[in-house]
């Protein structure tokens, strides 16, 4: 060996040493795998086999199949509706659904409470290192099954693979396309005095069922997420009372509160809520006192937030009831003229407080 190649190879030798210390290691496999490895970020074969064998037979239709660098797709009507949102809940899966559940149902039903018909969706995954398989593929077909009942189709993902430790397993992004109806517009700053508020059903399932599925905090209750497309609901409260309905929201990190805050101070108005008409369900109120926190600001994702005429507030009730998702519809208050941008609740004793924005979480990682 010439001096020269001799160099060479001991400085190869130091840099395989350098990456050995530092812990890095061939993203190619020896073997059968049974987890998300580096290398099934790397846009190889790896990366080929993950999408072939695990996303594509999931979500595969014609738009997807043809694995462009965009999607093209036709959307009906004069406007759309888009939405995106992220999904970073710990842990991964909780009674009641996953992360696949969130990332379909969240989305969607923000399309949802703009007016809009949820059409598209695309999806980016976040995966961990580490990742396995078997939780990988009951999130994808949580979400492959949350969106054929939703009835839209995924048309276009990536798929990203960060070191262990630098994602909680895995986060998703999902962004939504939804064509809208123009003669059935609710806004968030459509809300009028004399208006009811009516919410579709039991307030704070969703936070306290994370709660519970938290080791380190140890509840046993038995909670389960609500987390539902909320889209057949809407549909028949567009039926039903049409242009009546003019704000809907699903109340899901800062829950009732946060939503019927935001509300009064688009709208410049006040919302007054009746304490004893609040539906919550007995668990939710026992772990939130035990914790000392207001259900009304714990994270929901299977109801709504629906401000009606008040003409037309007993038929939305009927529309939402006839839907399991709904079954418990109630109205909790009335919009008013008075302190407007303020949320007021009257107690069971008729004192009034005032329920205001919380300057943060109650509870972090909760979508």
């Amino acid at each position: 060996m010439s001096a020269r190649s001799d160099s060479q190879a001991r400085s190869i030798g130091k840099g395989i040493s350098r990456i050995a210390s530092a812990g890095l290691t061939c993203p190619v496999p020896a073997g059968a795998v049974d987890c998300v490895l580096l290398g099934h970020g790397s846009g190889g074969k790896l990366s080929a086999a993950l999408l072939a064998e695990r996303f594509l037979p999931r979500f595969g239709n014609d738009v997807l199949a043809q694995l462009g660098d965009a999607a093209i797709v036709e959307v009906p009507g004069d406007r759309m509706a888009v939405s995106t949102d992220s999904f970073v809940v710990s842990p991964l899966e909780f009674p009641g659904g996953n992360i696949g559940h969130l990332a379909v149902h969240g989305t969607v039903n923000d399309l949802a409470m703009m007016g809009a018909e949820p059409l598209y969706l695309s999806a980016g995954f976040i995966l961990e290192e580490g990742l396995p398989f078997d939780v990988l593929d009951r999130v994808l077909d949580s979400m492959a099954e949350a969106a054929s009942e939703a009835g839209v189709i995924v048309i276009t993902g990536d798929t990203k693979v960060v070191e262990r430790g630098k994602a909680d397993g895995m986060f998703i992004n999902t962004t939504g396309i939804g064509s809208l109806d123009s003669t059935f517009r609710p806004g968030p700053d459509r809300a009028r005095a004399g208006d009811a508020v009516i919410v579709s059903g039991p307030i704070g399932a969703h936070g306290v069922a994370i709660m519970a599925a938290r080791d380190d905090l140890g509840f046993e209750v038995e909670v389960r997420s609500d987390t539902a497309c909320l889209a057949p609901l809407v549909r028949s409260l567009r039926e039903v009372c049409g242009e009546s309905v003019h704000v809907l929201r699903d109340p899901t990190r800062g829950g009732v509160a946060s939503a019927l805050n935001e509300i009064a101070a688009s709208s410049g108005v006040g919302v007054r809520l009746d304490e004893g008409s609040l539906p919550f369900p007995d668990p939710v109120r026992a772990v939130c006192e035990i914790l000392g926190l207001d259900p009304l600001y714990v994270a929901n994702e299977g109801i709504l937030v629906a401000i009606v005429e008040e003409d037309a507030a007993d038929d939305a009730v009927t529309a939402l009831r006839s839907h399991a998702e709904g079954s418990s519809a109630v109205r909790v208050g009335t919009i008013t003229e008075d302190r407007p941008g303020f949320v007021v609740l009257t107690t069971g004793l008729g004192v009034s407080r005032i329920v205001d924005m919380l300057p943060g979480d109650q509870l972090p990682r909760i979508c």
